[in-house]
This record gives C-alpha cells, structure tokens and sequence, in this order.
C-alpha cells in the first residue's frame, strides 16, 4: 500500500512578493484537494476562539486530508499569519438554485490597496481570486458573476471583520459584521454600503458585534447581525456549497 506523498507546508521567503505568497497558499491548499466524500474530517466551530482554530489547521497540515469551504478560510487565516501587510476577512455566500438554497465562504485578503480572496470550492472561479480588485465591491461583483455561469442566484453576502494575526487569541473571528441582501438591492446600493464598510474596516473603527459591551452590539444598526442568532449547525455551512 502505497502512502499517499504530503503536500510541503508553504514557507514565505523574503524574496517573495505578497501575489507569489497568496499564489503558494493557494497551490498548497488545491494539493490537498476539494473534499467530494461527504464526510467532514476537520470539525470547525465559528464561535471557538481564534486559538482553538489555528489548532486545527495545524492539524490539518499534519493529516494533510482534503478539506471543503470553510476549512480554506481557517487554513488560510494560519498560513498568513504573521504577515501583518495582509489583513482577511471572511466572506459568506448564501445562493439559490433550482429551488435550493447553498452556502459558501471565502478568505477575503486586502493588501496595498487591493483586494482578492483564497478558499477552496468545486468550481474553480468560487474561490481564489488574485489580488487585483480595487474595491471590495469589486471582488464582491466578481463572484456573483461566477456564480451566474452556474444559474445561481446570490441572495446574500456577509461580511466579516479582519481577523487578528496574533494566533493565540481568545477572540473568535467575526464572520457576518455587514450582512446585505444583494437580491433585493441595486448595484449601486450594494457598492455604496461595501464601500463605506470597507472603509470603516481600513481605519479599524468597527467593533465585533460579539464584544462584551451589550451597547455596542448594535451600534451599526441594521447591518448588524448578533452572532447568538446562528441558525444551521456549523457542520452544514459548506453541504452544498456548489461551488
């Protein structure tokens, strides 16, 4: 019985451009393949703390098995750690199709003034995208146009806040800050609200819905979206990501 070979855990050099470093994680992550079996091998938990999940990813570097959506964006968030240039966020997809609905998340990555995203999915313009995209509704228009060639609908995108580099943290990662439901907005809406919460998020003034201090909650109003009020089990997130 043959052992299968495991992929090398990308290192940064310093002779790499921030692109040729994305590029290597991204490789990294395609090497591991998309998990078609049905079976989730890693259990990630969105309100573990930060710490509890880079636990994770190192352990998926170890078994080096396949992984699906929402593992991607734990593994990216490790492997670019300490990278303090690169700021990610996560950004969450909520789609229909022939009467289903799916869900789908991407590590979105803003770098010198640009935006492109790392992830794993079955379709292979769902999840990388180099970073290339001057705005964040940029990158965010991208992907609803692939998921056109697929006849999918994008019913909402969320959001999240970016995600410390320190991997010892006890702050779980903000997934849904700004949750917008693009199928019932214009275009120009939907840039209009990306823009300003992107702006917000390079000045840092925007706090985890999820802090302590029940006033600040819902400071932000209506694009808020409490974290106590998660509905599906975590497990499901990535079910159908057709994507």
């Amino acid at each position: 019985c043959v052992q299968p070979s495991v992929p090398p855990v990308p290192n940064y050099k310093l002779s790499m451009s921030i692109p040729e470093w994305l590029q290597a994680i991204q490789t990294y992550m395609k090497m591991l393949q998309y998990n078609h079996t049905g079976t989730q091998f890693f259990e990630i938990r969105k309100t573990r703390p930060l710490s509890g999940l880079m636990e994770t990813a190192k352990e998926m570097t170890r078994e080096s098995l396949p992984i699906k959506c929402l593992e991607a964006v734990i593994l990216g968030i490790y492997l670019t750690n300490g990278q303090p240039s690169v700021e990610r966020f996560p950004i969450s997809f909520k789609t229909h199709f022939s009467g289903n609905y799916f869900h789908h998340v991407v590590l979105g990555i803003y770098c010198n003034g640009r935006y492109g995203s790392l992830g794993m999915s079955r379709r292979s313009d769902l999840m990388d995208k180099p970073l290339t995209y001057r705005t964040l509704s940029d990158l965010i228009f991208e992907f609803e146009d692939s998921y056109k060639k697929y006849l999918h609908t994008v019913k909402k995108v969320k959001i999240g806040l970016y995600v410390p580099h320190e991997p010892h943290s006890f702050q779980p990662i903000e997934w849904k800050q700004l949750v917008l439901n693009v199928s019932k907005m214009m275009r120009t809406e939907v840039r209009k609200e990306l823009e300003k919460f992107a702006r917000d998020m390079r000045m840092k003034i925007l706090k985890p819905s999820s802090a302590h201090s029940p006033m600040k909650e819902r400071s932000r109003g209506k694009s808020l979206s409490p974290r106590r009020r998660q509905a599906s089990p975590q497990r499901r997130v990535c079910r159908r990501d057709k994507s």
